[in-house]
């Protein structure tokens, strides 16, 4: 009888316990399963996703998100992908052109890279503008305040810097703004005057009476440090207000350009002719101010077809047919962008202050 009691008080203590620990581990699975959500708020997001058309699902996945890659700069522009996976960008306000490397982040890789005096620039724009590759995946360069379209020998440290051209006509000009390679080799740019002290066509330095649009041909084909060639510099548009982004369709039929004369923001379309020129200029689509701050400025197009342009409240996406169809929105004003990674379905945008980045479904057009 007594064993039998001890036992029976044994048992019930051990039944105590077992449900007291059986609540203690409720009680620290409910901890466990709340701590993450006080701990892990939810991820913040930059800019957002604009979604005009279907059309643009097959552009920009569900659940994409804009990254911040570099910050700190005053006026960012002129992204390229380098064929050795770096990115370079302008950082104009600072007369530099910065190299971003993934995995360790950015380092200055020219300086300056624009104007070259002693005397501080007496203008807001003092270094480079929008970068390229020629067939060789050198770096060429729209010098801006320099004036002229430079190459760069390669990618080594005190390369060899080549200008390709710096007059028109014996004129000097304005500041070469943004670049494209044909296939052929030739060098098509924009010159508007942003790149001179007052930005204005009454500046006192601004030789040309227009704003063109330019053609060297066999830009590529042009030997190291062999003298500028502006005897064969062609003009192909001279009517536009301010010139600025430019880029060509993927067959190259077209060639596109950014107008961002805030009195008249458009993207112009042009036929490509067999000698190079162009015709039958049209507008290909028009930019609507009340949807941000910025214009029409640097573009890019992918595969399909379809431009990316920066414009009112980030990088506009127009298809092949000119319409709107989405806007990769941001947090300040972009102004230019490019394709990179491995697979060339991420788009790098350069913007006032920063560079973004954003994984997207169709691979770009790279030179």
């Amino acid at each position: 009888m007594l064993s039998f009691q001890r036992g029976s008080r044994i048992a019930r203590m051990k039944t105590r316990w077992i449900i007291t620990l059986c609540v203690l581990g409720l009680i620290t699975g409910c901890a466990k399963q709340e701590a993450p959500k006080k701990e892990q708020p939810a991820k913040s997001t930059i800019g957002s996703i604009v979604r005009l058309d279907p059309a643009v699902d097959a552009i920009i996945p569900q659940g994409a998100q804009v990254e911040k890659i570099a910050s700190g700069y005053e006026w960012t522009e002129g992204p390229v992908w380098s064929h050795d996976g770096d990115l370079y960008f302008a950082a104009i306000h600072h007369n530099s052109i910065i190299k971003w490397t993934p995995g360790q982040g950015v380092s200055v890789f020219l300086h300056p890279s624009g104007y070259q005096g002693t005397k501080p620039y007496p203008g807001p724009e003092p270094g480079s503008n929008g970068m390229t590759l020629d067939k060789e995946g050198r770096l060429t360069v729209a010098g801006h305040a320099r004036r002229d379209v430079y190459r760069l020998e390669s990618f080594e440290p005190g390369a060899k810097l080549t200008v390709l051209c710096d007059r028109y006509q014996g004129k000097r000009l304005n500041s070469p703004n943004d670049l494209v390679y044909k296939s052929d080799g030739s060098l098509y740019f924009t010159d508007p005057p942003y790149g001179l002290p007052t930005q204005g066509d009454k500046d006192p330095l601004k030789e040309l009476k227009f704003n063109g649009v330019y053609r060297l041909p066999d830009a590529a084909s042009h030997k190291p440090g062999a003298p500028p060639d502006n005897r064969h510099l062609q003009l192909v548009i001279k009517d536009l207000t301010r010139p600025n982004g430019i880029a060509f369709s993927p067959d190259e039929k077209y060639l596109y350009i950014a107008v961002s004369d805030p009195q008249n923001m458009v993207w112009m379309r042009y036929d490509v002719l067999p000698n190079g020129l162009v015709a039958n200029g049209k507008v290909f689509c028009k930019a609507d101010p009340s949807e941000g701050p910025g214009g029409p400025d640097g573009i890019k197009v992918d595969e399909k077809g379809n431009l990316y342009g920066a414009g009112p409240g980030g990088i506009w996406i127009i298809s092949p047919e000119g319409k709107h169809i989405g806007t990769i929105k941001l947090p300040e004003r972009a102004a230019n962008c490019a394709w990179g990674d491995a697979d060339g379905k991420t788009l790098y945008i350069t913007a006032s202050t920063s560079v973004y980045r954003i994984k997207l479904s169709i691979p770009g057009v790279r030179p």
